[in-house]
């Protein structure tokens, strides 16, 4: 460990860092330290490097658990301003620590880090060497709520992990942290498994609540006081200590919800505040950091005296940092109507257009661009033609003042039709653009508008994406397009998979070209890429990915279930340029555990796929696709050990939380998780959902028998929240509650019950099966809904951080698929609101209408997505408060959209509904009705009965046609008689009443014409 830490610290400082110190108080991370915090604020330049022990009580695990330390060792790195390649010079740090990359699997995996309590937040990667996170890698944007410029990079090195991965141990405590001068090794474990023990006893068990309580208030008190007095650095000593004893208090199970919003926002205040005094000090001191450097010069490729003059394929390469998979085949299509919208735009000739892509690149290829665009005639119009001579011919003052501007003699004037009207107009002649002109505009404007959900900045002045663009190719034939974007030229030089050591280029043991090529025509892009064997088409990699998979499975007896675990093959797909497929396996004893807990761990957490036997049961062997040619031993020994510290991790929560007498004591668990800062805890919204959901059971009257299952099930709503398992995988919510359950002797009805509320997870997931699983699935939805919308905090674009489109879905679907329970939106939400006003929580009507609109809204888009058209959409709408009322409609009108009667009925209800007012009463005094058509029309709506669904309404009252169109024609609705009139407008609005109801008419009509 010691040397680790000296070569790292040897590393940065030859590389211009300057060495800090750790601070002298606790951290909970590298990040927590002045030299960080505080430094990355303002505009002067910082490159530092020092080791943090972060100290993390809530981590605290005895020294028991074999990655959990309540205090850790980190090496922290910052580069203010980032400097243009600060991946390469991470990996020759690990190259620096005696990682050899040629046969390891080191990969960047997205990871968008935030930390609302000191208002920061950055984009970036966790590194994983053979599948273990070892490194948290960030291009810091804001911090104290301040945006950063320049854009510093922090790389966070998780020491124990990395060790442990280079010595090739499975518990921290047999990390070998120094040999002495007479070979002894001293391990981790003997020189601080006392501290790991004792401190975990004290943040668990015996640290004082009072005393630390007490120690908050006071620390708080004095970081505010030092504000006050404009002294960061002090100010932000207190700040660390006063959140160092709230995580003692917090380990110590003794922080209420209320308290822990208070202190959160507590700490954004203060480190707001610093943060704003520290860039104000700094300034007053003059920026001393701050030097005046040369401003960049770009050179632009030279463009050849002789350009072709025939056709030239044109390729772009945008060359960027490792892109999240969900965000490489947007970009891929951004890239492509980009071009072709702007080629399209341009009058440059051209063939076919196709776009490629990897994490590491996005490829771009052009057929047959010609060497120019075809000069135009153009016309530029002048007055109308009448106007543009007098009675002798001679050419009017407007004629002539048109000319004068146009620097024409008369005999350039022409007459030309424009917009129907006859004008004076002078041809003039487009001289068509050069191939590299158009070419260049397009490469600079589909770069600089790449965009996608979150963007970051880094080093570039103008430029902000996912992830940074590194380099640019942009070729037309053999010529360089000549284009800058921003401080991006484009050049001929692509960067194939990384070298080793340092070198720009290098091949392959396999003959692989490796680092920086220079590519010599525009044809030879694809193939140089090839040749360093990644694979651009991502159909094609997903195949190689899926054969390797399956061959490998094979060589076990065993399968992997590609259409099953399709998501994660698009995910794996798309985080590797080189697949190179490699089989684990790990101790059958993992077995015990429950085969979803098991494989969440290699989907969610390791992008693993499982292999299983012919029957699906989980086989103890996995798949990991690597990232290029590598050890397979080194690699496989490497993941192996990931997976069994993670198992390990499993089992030790598992155990841990199957210890309790009954799933009762998780309850109080409840009433520490904040669920959001003015609703209360998790356990104030779980009781929510279980009153709800009796008073759900009351409006559909529910069986004694299934009561008694819902009750208990409320009573022990959302328990698995607090369980350990739960706590550190929230994807086995619902699971783990009918697992513990069971296990703990409730009965298997109220452990469904319990799975079903969470259900559906997805909008391909089930809905429950159970009523009272059913009813607490619903409640907890209509809380949702409720609560957030009462809030104001509605979704908004891409944003829903509470997951409001999900949960209005969910309602939908359960709805749809269970239309035998008397529930409608409304009904749920008016509940919900209900019992929300008991907390105290403004929920008013206005708020439950937007949440109603909302919720209907994404049953629209679920028709929509279906196929169901426009016009039947409309038309089902008003009903879609019951959507499987909705839904029954759906099906008749596409059932009936060529029936003829049907559809003269729905004319004659539109006719009427065009008439007669919507507020009018649908009765009507029959001894009025003296007229032969009204009084046959009365007859003949007398004979028919009120109909709910829009068959039996076809088939009982097509009768009603004939009338009600001779009714019309003999009969003036609007009589003068009052009482007439009224008799009549009541006649046609009873024929209405008995239509099916909450359907809009005219979209009926509409959907059926």
């Amino acid at each position: 460990m010691q040397d680790a830490l000296r070569r790292l610290s040897d590393y940065w400082t030859d590389l211009g860092c300057l060495t800090w110190q750790p601070f002298n108080t606790e951290v909970g991370a590298g990040t927590m330290n002045l030299a960080t915090v505080l430094r990355v604020l303002g505009p002067e330049p910082w490159d530092v490097a020092y080791v943090e022990p972060s100290v993390r009580p809530d981590d605290s695990r005895y020294g028991q658990n074999p990655n959990r330390l309540q205090t850790h060792t980190q090496f922290q790195v910052i580069l203010k301003p980032e400097r243009g390649d600060p991946q390469e010079l991470y990996l020759g740090s690990l190259e620096a620590l005696g990682v050899d990359l040629s046969a390891h699997d080191v990969r960047f995996v997205e990871d968008n880090w935030a930390q609302p309590a000191i208002g920061a937040w950055g984009l970036g990667w966790e590194v994983w060497l053979d599948g273990m996170e070892i490194t948290q890698f960030t291009y810091f944007q804001q911090v104290g709520g301040q945006d950063l410029d320049p854009v510093p990079v922090e790389l966070t090195y998780g020491m124990e992990r990395i060790l442990m991965a280079i010595q090739g141990v499975t518990h921290f405590k047999d990390i070998v942290y120094a040999t002495k001068i007479d070979g002894t090794e001293v391990t981790y474990g003997e020189a601080l498994g006392q501290q790991e023990y004792e401190m975990s006893r004290y943040y668990l068990d015996d640290a004082d609540v009072e005393t630390n309580r007490s120690l908050y208030e006071s620390y708080v008190a004095e970081a505010g006081r030092m504000v006050e007095a404009r002294l960061p650095v002090p100010a932000h000593y207190f700040i660390l200590k006063s959140s160092h004893a709230f995580n003692v208090l917090d380990a110590r199970g003794a922080i209420s919800t209320t308290e822990r919003a208070q202190a959160f926002g507590t700490m954004r205040r203060l480190m707001r505040d610093t943060a704003a005094l520290w860039v104000e000090r700094r300034t007053e001191l003059g920026l001393p950091l701050l030097k005046e450097s040369a401003a960049t010069v770009l050179e632009l490729p030279s463009v050849p005296a002789e350009l072709p003059q025939d056709p030239q394929t044109f390729a772009l390469e945008i060359g960027v940092e490792e892109l999240p998979p969900h965000v490489l085949p947007a970009t891929i299509e951004q890239v492509r109507e980009s071009v072709t919208s702007l080629l399209g735009a341009a009058r440059l000739e051209h063939g076919a257009i196709s776009v490629e892509g990897t994490p590491r690149r996005i490829v771009l290829t052009v057929e047959a661009v010609a060497a120019r665009e075809p000069d135009a005639v153009e016309h530029r119009k002048g007055p109308k033609w009448a106007a543009a001579f007098d009675a002798d011919g001679n050419p009017s003052k407007a004629l002539q003042g048109f000319m004068r501007g146009q620097g024409v003699a008369l005999e350039a004037v022409e007459k030309i039709e424009i917009g129907g009207n006859e004008h004076a107009a002078v041809a003039t002649t487009r001289v068509g653009r050069g191939a590299l002109e158009v070419l260049g505009e397009i490469v600079a404007q589909t770069v600089a508008g790449l965009r996608a959900e979150k963007n970051m900045r880094w080093s570039d002045p103008e430029l902000s994406f996912s992830r940074a663009i590194r380099w640019l190719v942009a070729l037309w034939g053999p010529v360089v397009v000549p284009v800058a974007v921003s401080q991006l030229v484009a050049g001929r030089t692509t960067y194939l998979q990384r070298t080793t050591g340092g070198a720009v280029s290098a091949t392959r043991s396999d003959g692989a070209a490796l680092g920086r090529v220079e590519i010599a025509t525009a044809e030879d892009l694809s193939p140089t890429i090839a040749s360093g064997s990644i694979e651009l088409s991502t159909k094609l990699r997903r195949a190689a990915v899926v054969e390797q998979a399956v061959a490998l499975a094979s060589g076990v007896g065993g399968v992997v279930d590609v259409e099953g675990e399709a998501d994660l093959v698009d995910e794996i797909t798309n985080l590797v340029e080189d697949p190179h497929g490699v089989l684990g396996h790990f101790d059958e004893r993992y077995l015990e555990l429950p085969d979803r807990v098991l494989v969440t761990v290699m989907r969610k957490h390791q992008r693993y796929l499982p292999v299983r036997d012919a029957s699906g049961a989980l086989l103890p062997h996995f798949v990991t696709m690597a990232n290029g040619l590598c050890d397979d031993d080194v690699v496989r020994a490497g993941n192996e050990s990931v997976l069994r510290a993670r198992y390990e991790d499993a089992l030790f929560f598992w155990n841990a939380d199957l210890k309790t007498e009954s799933v009762d004591s998780f309850v109080p668990g409840l009433e520490a998780l904040t669920f959001e800062n003015r609703l209360g805890s998790v356990g104030q919204r779980a009781r929510r959902i279980a009153d709800v959901a009796t008073w759900l059971a009351d409006r559909v009257g529910l069986a004694e028998s299934e009561r008694e299952t819902l009750t208990r099930a409320g009573q022990l709503a959302k328990f698995d929240l607090a369980t350990q398992m739960v706590v550190e995988m929230s994807s086995l919510a619902g699971f783990v509650a009918r697992e513990y359950a069971l296990r703990k002797g409730e009965t298997p009805f109220v452990a469904d019950a319990l799975a079903e509320m969470e259900m559906p997870h997805t909008s391909a997931d089930a809905v429950p099966a159970s009523t009272p699983g059913t009813l607490l699935a619903l409640a907890d939805r209509f809380d949702l809904l409720a609560a957030m919308f009462g809030l104001g905090a509605k979704p908004t674009g891409s944003s829903d951080p509470f997951g409001l489109r999900r949960a209005a879905l969910g309602v939908v679907r359960i709805l749809r698929e269970k239309p035998e329970l008397a529930i409608s939106v409304r009904d749920g939400l008016d509940d919900a609101a209900v019992r929300l006003r008991e907390q105290g929580v403004t929920c008013d009507a206005a708020a439950m209408d937007a949440a109603e609109e909302f919720t209907i809204g994404r049953y629209a888009q679920l028709l929509r997505d279906e196929g169901v058209s426009a016009d039947v959409v409309t038309a089902v709408l008003p009903s879609a408060d019951r959507p499987g009322v909705a839904d029954a409609h759906v099906a008749a009108l596409t059932a009936l959209a060529t029936d003829a009667d049907f559809r003269a009925l729905v004319e004659a209800i539109v006719r009427i509904t065009r008439i007669v007012p919507a507020e009018t009463t649908p009765s009507y005094d029959a001894s009025l009705l003296t007229e032969p058509a009204e009084a046959a029309l009365a007859q003949a709506v007398e004979a028919t009965l009120q109909s709910d669904d829009l068959h039996s309404f076809a088939r009982g009252h097509a009768g009603l046609v004939a009338p009600i169109a001779t009714f019309f024609e003999d009969i003036l609705v609007m009589a003068d008689d009052p009482a007439l009139k009224a008799a009549r407008l009541g006649l046609l609005a009873t024929i209405v009443a008995k239509a099916p109801m909450n359907l809009d008419w005219k979209a009926v009509d509409a959907a059926t014409s």
